[in-house]
């Protein structure tokens, strides 16, 4: 037999032919994702399919890094590459570099690519956003001047509040000359002065938002002085704006309850204003009444009539304590006195007469208390408790010695 060949030798001719061929070395495949596998490796193994046919496909993990979404089941794509031969398993496969989403899929792509830069500059950051005022004159809205966002707008700021004007600046909400017509109409109601503004559209496709997902809108309500809400499209919609505005609202006729207090709210703040006003008022009366009474009561205290009647009290008491101790000081001197006259009648010479005693003296004076100072025919003196005795001594007679 001539010209037999090996398996690996047949697959590695093919696959000479596929590198020969300069079509297939840079080749654009468009198709639905289907059979999407990560592997651990970091490679994505997965089959593009359309109506009639499928292929194999892999993109290595180094190529995967420029992957700017995750690639998931039923995405349609267009996948850039090359086909070659897998010799082992003789298949040939298309060996993708990058890939990109197709029609809807790719203005999803350069939404999120926008999104991105516009976070990374700070566009999006918590302390730009301005403060949704309550209480305002003037509502500026841009939107079309037909549709039933700008009805629903007016009609719900006007039952809210009739007190409001509107200002609506008539925009394009779609196709290529949306966008310039959109920033017009935020500059124009800036320049206007009007307090909030409403910036949106009822919904519709990624096609139809796409208006406000361009970086001169989001630019444009970025730089505006005027509080901005956007109110794009129904709540499940979300556009960049949203990320820039300083106030999302799910629908246009959410934005206008959030940027119109209604009426009646305000009569009831008023109301109770009010009542916080007056128990303060009488808070405060309540606590200047007592300042007063105090002040009063210490002025009474500081007067000199008071003084006066404070050192007359003082005086008095001074007086008393005064008293009190001279009368304590009397009563003890009283006292000791009484001690005193007691011990001295224990030894007072009249006290001895009274009891029956006498005092003899002789006639010189000198007091005569023995026998041996007298003699037969001396004159004495005998002092009694009732007068004197002279007399004579006629005798002296020697005795015992009395004592007491």
């Amino acid at each position: 037999m001539q010209n037999v060949v090996s398996v690996r030798q047949l697959n590695t001719y093919i696959k000479n032919m596929f590198t020969q061929d300069y079509f297939l070395q840079t080749v654009f495949v468009k198709g639905e994702v289907s059979n999407c596998k990560y592997h651990p490796s970091g490679h994505i193994y997965f089959t593009l399919k359309d109506s009639a046919s499928a292929l194999n496909c892999i993109m290595f993990a180094g190529d995967r890094r420029g992957l700017a979404f995750r690639l998931t089941e039923g995405q349609q794509v267009i996948a850039k590459g090359s086909v070659s031969v897998f010799e082992r398993d003789g298949r040939y496969q298309l060996y993708v570099k990058e890939i990109t989403l197709d029609g809807a899929g790719a203005l999803y792509e350069k939404y999120e690519h926008l999104k991105q830069e516009l976070a990374e500059e700070g566009m999006f950051a918590p302390e730009y956003k301005q403060p949704i005022p309550k209480y305002i004159h003037t509502l500026g809205v841009v939107t079309a001047d037909t549709g039933a966002a700008v009805r629903d707008i007016i009609q719900i700021a006007t039952r809210r509040n009739p007190y409001v004007q509107i200002i609506l600046y008539p925009a394009l909400v779609q196709g290529a000359s949306a966008a310039p017509s959109i920033v017009n109409g935020i500059r124009a109601l800036e320049r206007q002065g009007v307090d909030v503004m409403i910036v949106g559209r009822g919904g519709g496709s990624i096609e139809d938002l796409w208006a406000f997902n361009e970086r001169m809108v989001a630019q444009a309500v970025f730089d505006c002085s005027v509080p901005i809400i956007s109110a794009v499209g129904h709540e499940t919609d979300t556009t960049i704006i949203d990320y820039v505005a300083d106030l999302r609202a799910p629908t246009p006729s959410a934005a206008a309850e959030l940027a119109v207090t209604a009426a009646s709210d305000i009569d009831q703040e008023i109301l109770s204003g009010q009542e916080r006003l007056y128990r303060q008022m009488d808070r405060v009366l309540q606590r200047k009444r007592q300042q007063a009474e105090q002040r009063e009561m210490r002025l009474k205290y500081l007067s000199p009539a008071n003084r006066i009647r404070e050192k007359r009290t003082y005086s008095i008491q001074l007086e008393e304590r005064l008293e009190n101790r001279m009368q304590t000081i009397l009563r003890d001197r009283r006292h000791t006195l009484a001690l005193y006259i007691e011990r001295m009648k224990a030894v007072s010479p009249l006290e001895k007469l009274n009891s029956g005693f006498s005092y003899v003296e002789a006639t010189d004076g000198k007091n005569i208390r023995s026998v041996t100072q007298v003699h037969e025919g001396d004159s004495l003196r005998i002092r009694v408790s009732d007068g004197v005795i002279d007399t004579k001594v006629e005798q002296v007679q020697q005795g015992d010695r009395f004592t007491v």
